[in-house]
């Protein structure tokens, strides 16, 4: 079946992890045996050749560089022009994949029904680009204004205005304050421009300014609920009917910590914590129950999001595994068109819809 994955982080794995993506996932860790400079080397379960083989034809691929102030923590940049600098090597890397043939940059509708067809045509899947639409994880690396116009010439659809810890335009993960009036600035250019704002990993007085000032279109491309893992990261099911309420779709998220009350960073395992893609699925069941149906769910991975086999769901070898979905949410009662809604149809309409 047809996927769109809404959330992966290619560029980064290539450039910061130094990961040649064209190779099937088994090369990509027997090079990395040995390695400990991350957490997951020689544990990747994302590559260009395992989305082909689970049928994930279409992604929603980020750019990501976070500046950091000095009394700041968190890895990143010590300017936003080096971020800025950072996503255009980024951005550098999915050109030579376009012009490699191995993806396909999707900024359209006319450019997306062209590409759902060609993975639609019957034909072998094995050789044909994966389609991607370029988002920007947490806006750091936007120096003005004028930068957004540029990224967004250079195909930048959507963007998430924080990550993780304070931003410069909003704080995120971990972190609180309401919008600055800088990313009151860049929501009303991204309404301007018609791109898409990703509420993932907005602080909760953030979100809440965003909803009130951005008019534009809103998705979550990978967010979990609050309600069966109390963090902060996801969304509480306030939130969640806000979003649904704006005609928003949710991505499910497979990192584990997301999905286990009881994880230990560190020390606790997919195993141990029985965390399987079903679990993904109690997620996205819960987001069904609050919108009354389901047309605001997908599939937002993240599976390539600096973790990798010790932080994803045990019964996930690679992202191919998405394709056990189907069955399992057959299994739970969903119908074969509300299955098809999960795995492509919602984030399908959801563009279809806003883009011109």
């Amino acid at each position: 079946m047809f996927t769109v994955d809404a959330h992966l982080d290619l560029s980064m794995n290539a450039l910061e992890w130094n990961r040649d993506l064209t190779k099937p996932v088994f090369e990509i860790n027997a090079r990395e045996v040995g390695l400990d400079d991350k957490p997951d080397r020689a544990k990747a379960v994302v590559s260009l050749p395992e989305l082909r083989k689970g049928n994930i034809g279409l992604v929603v691929a980020t750019q990501i560089a976070r500046y950091v102030a000095p009394d700041n923590s968190l890895p990143g940049w010590h300017s936003p022009e080096q971020a800025w600098a950072q996503t255009q090597g980024q951005l550098a890397w999915y050109q030579a994949m376009v012009e490699k043939g191995e993806m396909a940059q999707i900024r359209n509708k006319a450019e997306l029904e062209n590409h759902v067809a060609l993975w639609e045509n019957g034909k072998d899947n094995s050789q044909k680009p994966i389609g991607f639409i370029l988002s920007l994880e947490g806006a750091d690396s936007i120096i003005s204004l004028d930068y957004l116009e540029k990224a967004y010439e250079s195909g930048l659809r959507a963007l998430g205005p924080a990550h993780y810890g304070p931003g410069r335009y909003a704080h995120g993960t971990d972190a609180s304050a309401p919008l600055n009036q800088q990313g009151k600035e860049l929501l009303r250019k991204m309404d301007e421009l018609g791109m898409i704002l990703d509420a993932t990993h907005l602080c909760d007085l953030a979100f809440w300014d965003a909803l009130e000032i951005f008019q534009g279109p809103i998705w979550a491309s990978h967010n979990n609920c609050r309600a069966l893992v109390d963090h902060n990261r996801q969304f509480s099911d306030e939130m969640i009917k806000a979003l649904v309420d704006r005609g928003a779709v949710i991505g499910g998220a497979f990192d584990a910590w997301m999905l286990s009350p009881e994880w230990i960073r560190g020390k606790s395992t997919p195993k141990q914590r029985n965390v399987t893609i079903s679990t993904v699925l109690d997620h996205l069941d819960h987001i069904c129950q609050l919108a009354g149906n389901a047309n605001h769910i997908g599939i937002g991975s993240d599976l390539d999001g600096a973790f990798g086999k010790e932080q994803c769901p045990w019964d996930l070898e690679t992202i191919a595994d998405l394709q056990k979905i189907p069955d399992l949410l057959q299994k739970r009662g969903y119908s074969e068109n509300d299955i098809q809604k999960v795995m492509s149809g919602n984030w399908l309409n959801f563009l279809r819809k806003n883009w011109p």
